[in-house]
């Protein structure tokens, strides 16, 4: 079972691996995870928004969660599979199969399709901890789920379900600020994304559900190491880089509606760590293999350093 004190660093937020048809290619997505267990990520994560939970029937889910465990029991690596799901009988049933396969944590965001109201998130949270008894368990916050959690709710959950030793802060959460990361890194450890290092690494930032560490783990371990010596100067150049990446670099993809999993592909295959697809499940758009070409160009011009794996 992971401990508070392990969830740190960039963990491999991996898409999944798609055949032509769209069923799982098993294959292709467990030398992914090897990949990033052979490179010393900090964690392997899969479930969430880049992992496509949203588009996964049951079987799916336990076919994915089987193979990224066992690939990461092989590796030697820290798992944590997310388990999010419209109702909290469909969190429950897949945190219980992520339990039994042996997964070290979940993560768990609110149900997204109508908004919980504040009297019923801790009741949500403690429900799906007490269906998998001593699972370590972190909080996906997203406006996605219609809902900011506030510091107040955030410390009924902390009281009532002991469980939660992490929270992974979206944009425009409580958590993506400076206040409320301090605050949250009172009781938490919070990940955020990789360019907020800089910005929110003093105020207690510990982590990422990260895309970029697959894109290049050399070099996001690297610039990793610059939050944990608290380099913030030298860090800072490296945030900068990222932010001309998603600002200039993935903008035509973002332009055509090409979203976080068909974002990420193109990170991951960019510099050939990655071997997954760039097909996503519809409805939702894919990156081409234009898009993958012309990143790639423009990674070599502006920078090539993550070209060099």
């Amino acid at each position: 079972m992971l401990k508070k004190q392990q969830l740190i660093g960039p963990w491999a937020g991996l898409p999944v691996a798609w055949k032509d048809d769209l069923s799982f290619d098993e294959t292709t997505y467990r030398s992914d995870v090897a990949a990033c267990c052979a490179a010393h990520v900090h964690g392997v994560y899969t479930g969430g928004t880049t992992g496509e939970f949203y588009a996964q029937e049951f079987e799916d889910f336990k076919a994915i969660t089987d193979a990224t465990v066992r690939e990461c029991r092989n590796g030697r690596t820290p798992v944590m599979i997310g388990c999010s799901s419209t109702h909290t009988l469909g969190v429950i049933r897949r945190a219980r199969h992520a339990a039994e396969r042996g997964a070290d944590a979940i993560q768990v965001a609110l149900p997204f399709w109508m908004e919980v109201p504040d009297s019923a998130v801790v009741e949500f949270f403690k429900a799906v901890s007490d269906s998998v008894p001593g699972m370590p368990m972190t909080i996906y916050e997203t406006t996605r789920a219609k809902k900011v959690i506030s510091l107040a709710l955030h410390k009924q959950i902390h009281k009532a379900v002991p469980a939660v030793i992490g929270v992974k802060s979206n944009a425009s959460t409580l958590g993506h600020t400076e206040a409320g990361c301090r605050a949250l890194s009172r009781f938490y450890h919070v990940f955020v994304g990789e360019n907020m290092w800089y910005k929110l690494g003093p105020a207690g930032a510990i982590g990422s559900c990260s895309s970029f560490i697959y894109q290049n783990p050399r070099v996001m371990l690297y610039v990793f190491d610059l939050r944990l010596q608290k380099k913030w100067r030298e860090l800072n150049t490296w945030m900068d880089k990222y932010d001309h990446i998603c600002a200039e670099g993935l903008k035509p993809m973002f332009t055509v509606g090409c979203e976080d999993s068909a974002i990420d592909r193109v990170l991951g295959l960019s510099a050939g760590f990655l071997k997954t697809s760039l097909r996503c499940r519809g409805p939702y758009p894919s990156c081409t293999k234009k898009h993958l070409v012309d990143f790639r160009a423009w990674l070599r011009k502006h920078h090539p350093e993550f070209l060099e794996l």
